[in-house]
């Protein structure tokens, strides 16, 4: 008996060891594995439509990575070059204002109400030191420093940045081509009766087309018309700002308003009455509205992760893995959801309808 506990740990010794040198063999291309990944799981509807068609996986697959190449290159490339030069024309403009006293002006404001503001707060705190214009110039010199560092980044790794988009594209190949396979022998894996595997990865499934379509799309969304309205209203460095509203929409209890109700504000204060108005009325009952419009559309049926959780795996992930982290915090924290469902029906096997609906809550 001895002996067989000595094999057995040893088995497991040996795992745990090349567990250990696959981790360290994959580790370097976590980011474009999992872009892969996140492609095939947002496009696989597509993907499916496709196949029916051509009636073969790896024509199916490969016009499908043909559609994203395409996707991908011609409007992100753009949007790159656009967002680079407007951040700089935005941090060009913004240091002259200041400079010439301009800004100041601008967010001086003789309005009564907020002179008896001021003066009930300065009974508990000394305000007259707060430099309001030069606040600002330091949040745009930073977010400016954010963007030209990244874009160093980039461009200093150029070669590394194509082979990691190549890879991407090779890996969504066989994630289209294969997927299927690979979820079937994860499957076999799992120690459980197959019908509470199935449901597990049903679950899984609507969780992460929920994340992705009801997060990014609908923030992609938001940014496009953000960015579209700035353009009509004549606000300079509309792709920036379209950007930056995007990616604070993505965000639970965040969003778009931090961007278009101070564009609006400042429109309005600096003259422009009826753009500062149109600003802000336009994109509180369009841009903002926009969310609870296609969002039941994008993901009806389908369970959603908490608000809550949501907003704080999107900030973990940012902070373990960079922008990508947008992405991985959620699709982690609905793995983790799922398995924490599967355990709770595999412990009380007898409430197992119960924890079903339980999971709708997640």
């Amino acid at each position: 008996m001895k002996r067989e506990y000595i094999l057995i740990s040893l088995f497991f010794l040996i795992t745990a060891i090349f567990f250990y040198l696959f981790y360290e063999i994959m580790v370097p291309f976590f980011a474009p594995i999992c872009w892969a990944a996140v492609f095939v799981i947002i496009f696989f509807p597509v993907y499916e439509k496709v196949l029916r068609k051509v009636r073969t996986k790896g024509v199916a697959s490969l016009v499908l990575c043909v559609f994203i190449i395409i996707l991908i290159i011609g409007p992100l490339t753009y949007l790159f070059v656009a967002l680079v030069n407007e951040a700089a024309a935005a941090v060009a403009k913004v240091n002259a204002m200041h400079r010439s006293g301009e800004l100041d002006n601008i967010l001086t404001f003789n309005l009564p109400w907020v002179d008896a503001m001021k003066e009930q707060l300065s009974q508990y705190y000394d305000i007259s030191n707060i430099n309001l214009d030069q606040i600002i110039k330091d949040s745009i010199d930073k977010v400016g420093e954010v963007i030209f560092s990244q874009t160093s980044w980039i461009v200093t790794n150029g070669t590394k940045m194509v082979f990691y988009f190549c890879l991407m594209i090779f890996t969504m190949y066989y994630f289209f081509k294969d997927g299927e396979k690979i979820i079937h022998k994860i499957k076999r894996l799992m120690p459980l009766p197959e019908q509470q595997v199935d449901k597990a990865f049903a679950q899984l499934r609507d969780v992460i087309q929920a994340t992705m379509y009801g997060g990014l799309v609908v923030a992609l969304i938001q940014g496009l018309l953000g960015g579209l309205l700035f353009v009509i209203m004549g606000i300079p460095s509309p792709v920036f700002w379209g950007a930056i509203m995007a990616f604070l929409a993505i965000i639970p209890f965040v969003g778009a308003f931090l961007v278009y109700v101070p564009a609006g504000i400042i429109l309005f204060f600096s003259g422009s009455y009826i753009k500062g108005i149109l600003v802000i009325a336009i994109g509180t009952l369009v841009i903002s509205q926009s969310d609870n419009i296609i969002r039941p559309y994008l993901i009806s049926g389908k369970t959603t992760l908490h608000p809550l959780m949501l907003f704080f795996t999107i900030l973990g992930g940012i902070y373990l893995f960079g922008l990508l982290g947008l992405i991985v915090g959620p699709l982690i924290a609905a793995v983790f959801i799922t398995l924490l469902n599967t355990f709770e029906v595999k412990l009380h096997p007898e409430d197992q309808p119960l924890a079903a609906d339980s999971s709708d809550d997640a």
